[in-house]
């Protein structure tokens, strides 16, 4: 008997048991940091660990040719797209990367760029002829960041992060959509098998399907499909209502920063004409008030 495509209930339950066991090796490979390093190490390596675990776990199974222990819970294996092969070293290597590694370096690559436009448009961070402190101590990547971003016009600059907000949540939109997808037609439930074209073969004789499974995945589906579809409504309505408060909100701004000036300039002129009041008067006038009184007084003495 040929064996028989894993059907998508028997790949969810794969999939969630080694989540648990990842999970467990993160979790213990976390406490020994925070042990020997303390806790503001653990902090700032928590990301790191997590795909140091991940890296291992998937290491010392999919690489070595072996089965994870949610593909042997469940009693499938991984074929490559003919269905009849064992993924050849080069495709389980592809797969760890894209499964692993690549959501890891995206994301920080991603953050450290948020975080520099953020600063930027912000007008916290200096600007191009001088670094701050601690530009020096930072790592080459977010030196570069650094260094390019500042080179951007302050338009530019606000458009990127923009566009680097956008494609956090998108990627996120992304995995759901996928998820998604699969309840309906369920052949891939990862994003990177979809890539490698990694599928799940039973090696033992499968147990009949209840139709009203496939059915509960389907209907399950299109749920997650219309919950997608309301939360990027929702993001969206968001955005436009952001940029309205702020179209609206500008000229305010400007004519109460035009009303401060105002009376500032006015109080500023008011202080200069008192102060050069005494100082401006007419000499001759002055001489003509008090001449006559110095004549008055010496005639008067005279008689």
């Amino acid at each position: 008997m040929a064996p028989a495509v894993a059907s998508a209930p028997e790949v969810v339950r794969a999939a969630q048991k080694d989540d648990y066991y990842r999970g467990g090796l993160r979790s213990a490979a976390g406490g020994a940091l925070h042990s020997l390093a303390g806790a503001k190490r653990w902090l700032e390596c928590r990301r790191e660990v997590e795909l140091l675990s991940d890296a291992a776990y998937f290491g010392l199974t999919t690489l070595a040719g072996y089965q994870t222990l949610g593909e042997e819970y469940v009693g499938v294996i991984q074929v490559d797209p003919s269905q009849s092969r064992v993924p050849s070293r080069l495709r389980r290597s592809v797969l760890i990367a894209l499964h692993a590694v690549l959501p890891y370096l995206l994301d920080k690559a991603l953050l450290h760029l948020e975080h520099e436009l953020q600063a930027a448009c912000d007008g916290t961070r200096p600007s191009q002829g001088g670094l701050a402190p601690g530009v020096h101590s930072r790592s080459g990547v977010s030196r570069w960041l650094h260094q390019h971003t500042a080179t951007l016009t302050e338009q530019q600059q606000k458009g990127l992060l923009q566009a680097v907000l956008v494609l956090r949540r998108g990627l996120g939109y992304l995995q759901r959509l996928h998820v998604a997808w699969f309840y309906i037609h369920g052949a891939f439930y990862h994003l990177a098998k979809r890539l490698t074209g990694v599928t799940y073969l039973h090696i033992h004789r499968p147990a009949a399907e209840d139709p009203r499974a496939r059915g509960s995945y389907w209907l399950l589906g299109l749920v997650s499909l219309l919950h997608l579809a309301l939360s990027v409504g929702l993001q969206l309505y968001g955005f436009r209502q952001r940029q309205r408060a702020q179209r609206e909100w500008k000229p305010h701004r400007s004519l109460s920063h035009r009303r401060r000036s105002v009376p500032s300039a006015g109080r500023d002129s008011r202080l200069r004409s008192l102060s050069t009041c005494g100082t401006t008067a007419d000499p001759t006038k002055t001489a003509s008030r008090v001449f006559p009184n110095i004549r008055k007084n010496l005639i008067c003495s005279q008689n």
